[in-house]
């Protein structure tokens, strides 16, 4: 499998739909890596740190390096390791490397929507975590340079339409910095960016820095990450976050850094809650001290009577660690996941498929049964798999079952990179907290409350995108605003 140089590679980020993620709780739109670096061999680097990205997207991956003189690529349907292998890596040479890992929504999760984007001329390529609610200025734009019908799909996606308004300036003769300068103020939503050339690797994030991306040295180079755990496995030291509104150009002179707008940091506070693994920091925080706090905090609102502390893992096992320790009531591993479910392409028939739940998670009935049992997760969106849950724990012998969730509840959508389902599929949008612990059939159900989410993190609430809690969107939804309803005072 030799990679090819993507002429078709007119592919899809992250639209702003929220419609495949039926079976799971919630799913993240993607991770990004670059690395620029003289005598490094890049596209294993990348490898590497697509491999400890994993968690941000397991449907497609893939990678584009440059010796300089032309870029490769190569994608596919699937994990890191199921994508790539020692000789696709060797046939991606050069000293700049970008790479993807993606989970898609609406429009499918097949190789021709795998990043990255390339253009026909194959002088630049783009990988894009986060999402454009509106895409109306960027076609306007490419409308006016006669451009607006210039793609291979019907339906093209907003890295791709930004791929493309960008490289229409480039064919103009402006440089690619000054390119996205000029595009930029079009670009209306949430991104992390990164963006290859043959001689140029460039980090983007947008005003509002709502999707993470750091940077790194190695070696003498520099490397980008959606998430600081993917510096590690490559001996790479962190330096800091790419700030809101900052554009990063690394070439052979060096690392250059131009504002380009005045930022104002939102990070989505989801990260923190869900998606970032826990060996992640985040605004100088650790992701897995934040979220202890959050089951100490649980402790503090909700201290209830029960036998034994359950996590769902993985994500929810700090918490789990918090409330514990501060409840004083045994923590144990209740509930154990298959791992490797994700890694076969064989689908279940339809009896295993019926099982839900008991295809990821098995229950541990010498820890449940004739108990109290607390059971901790950190959200609770649509509630199908959480009534999994709680009926598995009872048929395993619980007394009680008790759901915890370390976040408030989740009432709107999300329009900036988070699967989030559509208003209406939202539990908390249309039941209040006894009718939802009716739905999942729990002893109790109670939800962190926003104040102690936001204290848990030892940061000002001003610096968090929360709009899955209040509903305040710090960037225009233009014509999505017609997606979210607000309860009437």
């Amino acid at each position: 499998m030799k990679p090819t140089n993507c002429q078709e590679c007119n592919l899809e980020s992250g639209d702003g739909d929220f419609q495949k993620n039926t079976t799971t709780e919630l799913g993240e739109k993607c991770a990004v890596f670059g690395i620029y670096g003289k005598g490094l061999d890049v596209s294993r680097l990348t490898f590497f740190g697509l491999y400890a990205l994993q968690h941000r997207g397991q449907e497609n991956s893939g990678i584009s390096s440059t010796d300089g003189k032309e870029i490769f690529c190569h994608k596919g349907v699937g994990l890191v390791a199921q994508v790539f292998n020692e000789q696709i890596i060797k046939d991606l040479p050069g000293h700049i490397s970008v790479g993807h890992n993606r989970y898609s929504t609406y429009s499918g999760a097949g190789v021709e929507y795998a990043h990255p984007v390339e253009v026909k001329d194959k002088t630049m390529t783009l990988v894009h975590n986060g999402n454009l609610p509106s895409v109306t200025l960027l076609m306007e734009f490419l409308k006016d340079k006669g451009a607006d019908k210039d793609f291979t799909v019907s339906n093209p996606s907003d890295s791709m339409i930004i791929t493309h308004a960008i490289h229409m300036l480039v064919k103009e003769g402006k440089t690619i910095e000054k390119a996205i300068e000029e595009i930029f103020p079009l670009m209306t939503g949430s991104f992390s960016i990164l963006i290859m050339t043959k001689d140029k690797l460039i980090a983007l994030r947008d005003q509002f820095g709502i999707r993470p991306l750091s940077i790194a040295k190695l070696n003498g180079g520099y490397v980008f990450a959606s998430e600081t755990c993917a510096f590690h496995p490559i001996g790479a030291t962190f330096m800091r976050d790419v700030n809101p509104g900052e554009m990063v150009v690394v070439d052979e002179q060096g690392l250059k850094i131009k504002q380009i707008v005045k930022g104002k940091q939102k990070l989505d506070i989801f990260e923190f809650v869900y998606f970032a693994r826990p060996d992640s920091t985040m605004l100088g925080k650790s992701i897995y001290e934040v979220r202890k706090n959050f089951g100490t905090r649980l402790a503090e609102e909700y201290l209830i009577d029960a036998d034994v502390v359950i996590p769902v893992p993985d994500t929810a096992m700090p918490v789990a660690v918090g409330y514990a320790r501060a409840s004083g009531i045994p923590l144990e591993t209740g509930l154990i996941k298959s791992r490797y479910i994700h890694r076969t392409f064989i689908e279940p028939e339809q009896h295993i498929r019926e099982q839900g739940v008991k295809l990821k998670l098995a229950p541990l009935k010498e820890v449940i049964e004739n108990k109290r049992v607390i059971i901790v997760d950190d959200s609770l969106v649509r509630g199908t798999t959480s009534r999994q849950i709680v009926k598995m724990l009872f048929e395993t012998g619980a007394k009680e079952v008790h759901f915890l969730i370390s976040s408030p509840p989740v009432r709107f959508p999300d329009f900036y990179g988070i699967d989030l389902p559509r208003q209406s599929d939202l539990m908390a949008s249309k039941m209040s907290i006894e009718e939802m612990n009716k739905y999942l059939g729990s002893t109790s159900l109670n939800f962190l409350s926003y104040d102690g989410m936001i204290k848990s993190t030892g940061l000002d609430k001003s610096v968090f995108c929360t709009s899955c809690f209040d509903g305040v969107y710090p960037i225009d939804l233009g014509e999505k605003w017609g997606d979210v309803e607000y309860p009437k005072k």
